[in-house]
């Protein structure tokens, strides 16, 4: 995370939705990065699966993990600020959860893609939500022997806004016009909507 405390995000709540809503996220641990959507499951912990076949399916039970999820991020041209002597730095929204792995269980790993389903699913309304009920009888079982599900009991987690709430008022302005010329207004709308410190 980054050391500026002005960029500093601690609310537990909003950190989890950011890592329900982003969902794709990539997982370090005993040497390996694995490329996983993750699901929070109440305040404590997130799930996610990765294939039997995965070199890392056999290290990671019982190992120590960090789950990174990045949001936004964008280039920031020092020439935006509209002031001398800046630097080209990036703005970017990311938030960390380390903790241990353990393996769930058959009824955890069915839980964990229910949930990924659910929450992905509805995104698509008005189309009718997949469930594994609609799925011929057998066939998750035996698709779910491909895959091996892991949970993660938060020890810490951290996250970072960097979104240039430290600049004048005129250099954040600056940015924001910056930013929608080059065609990226979601980072300037999410830059303009973080108050300034």
């Amino acid at each position: 995370m980054h050391p500026n405390r002005a960029f500093d995000w601690t609310d537990r709540a909003e950190l989890l939705a950011f890592i329900a809503d982003t969902s794709f996220c990539t997982i370090f641990v005993g040497g390996h990065v694995v490329h996983v959507p993750v699901t929070v499951h109440g305040s404590e912990r997130l799930r996610f699966h990765i294939a039997r076949g995965n070199r890392a399916a056999a290290a990671i039970d019982d190992a120590p993990a960090l789950i990174s999820c990045m949001g936004l991020d964008a280039y920031i041209s020092p020439d935006w600020y509209g002031t001398r002597d800046q630097v080209p730095t990036w703005n970017y929204v990311a938030v960390e959860a380390e903790g241990r792995l353990r393996r769930l269980d058959d009824a955890g790993l069915a839980d964990q893609i229910d949930a990924l389903g659910a929450a992905h699913e509805a995104r698509l309304a008005p189309k009718p939500p997949w469930t594994r009920a609609r799925m011929a009888p057998g066939r998750y079982q035996a698709m779910a022997k491909a895959i091996v599900g892991y949970e993660l009991v938060i020890e810490a987690l951290r996250g970072t806004r960097k979104l240039g709430q430290h600049k004048k008022p005129g250099e954040r302005e600056g940015a924001y016009a910056g930013l929608a010329a080059a065609g990226r207004a979601d980072m300037a709308a999410l830059m303009r909507a973080e108050p300034a410190t």
